[in-house]
């Protein structure tokens, strides 16, 4: 007769000793690849158990993929700190945790002062077996039409408030940094007695806005 499993319970915190760090369900982490080359995963907490001595600590989790870990690959407006939510679940050893990080909104990476290396967005949620996004729509910008990719530096056309890259209106990043005024060609050429267009830039208290990497 096989012996029964002995009970295991459900713990509210964990202490992974090697990090001397104190993980939650709801926290999201970075374990330990399959592969040394590999770059850390990166996981939420769902759940934490151990055995009735308090030992074999284990984590339930839920995956974040990387673009490169999807069906469809790295896309150009993918960020370098962009992780999808994904629906792959799985029970993995607590002490395979390397450390702890945080999974911002899109929003709320956007608005940081610096990104660290333990910081990371996601606005996605992913299907692993359809490859499927949700959603699967977001805003797109510039002529090239693409989704924001926040390590890219954009500009902002003070007329129709479209954001635009500089390479996509013929200017260098360096050009494009000290516009004091940008109009992109459409209001340019609906009004030519609005401001100077990125070539001709004056100088001004208030600069164009920009989308720039934050470091």
């Amino acid at each position: 007769m096989a012996k029964p499993k002995a009970p295991r319970r459900t713990l509210e915190s964990y202490t992974v000793k090697h990090i001397n760090k104190t993980v939650r369900a709801g926290d999201c982490v970075l374990m330990r690849p399959s592969e040394p080359s590999k770059p850390s995963y990166v996981a939420r907490i769902e759940r934490i158990e151990a055995d009735s001595r308090g030992t074999n600590v284990k984590v339930h989790v839920r995956w974040y993929y990387r673009p490169e870990e999807s069906i469809g690959g790295r896309r150009q407006f993918h960020g370098s700190k962009e992780v999808f939510l994904s629906d792959h679940f799985d029970v993995q050893s607590a002490d395979t945790i390397e450390g702890k990080c945080t999974v911002h909104s899109f929003k709320g990476y956007t608005k940081l002062d610096a990104v660290g290396n333990d910081d990371f967005f996601c606005r996605f949620e992913y299907n692993s077996a359809t490859g499927a996004f949700n959603p699967d729509r977001v805003a797109v910008y510039c002529k090239c039409e693409m989704p924001y990719n926040p390590d890219d530096l954009m500009v902002q056309c003070e007329g129709c408030s479209d954001w635009f890259h500089p390479a996509c209106i013929d200017m260098t990043v360096e050009e494009a940094k000290r516009l004091d005024h940008f109009f992109c060609e459409s209001c340019s050429a609906e009004d030519q007695n609005k401001l100077p267009t990125s070539h001709s830039a004056r100088h001004s208290d208030t600069k164009v806005d920009t989308k720039r990497r934050r470091r």
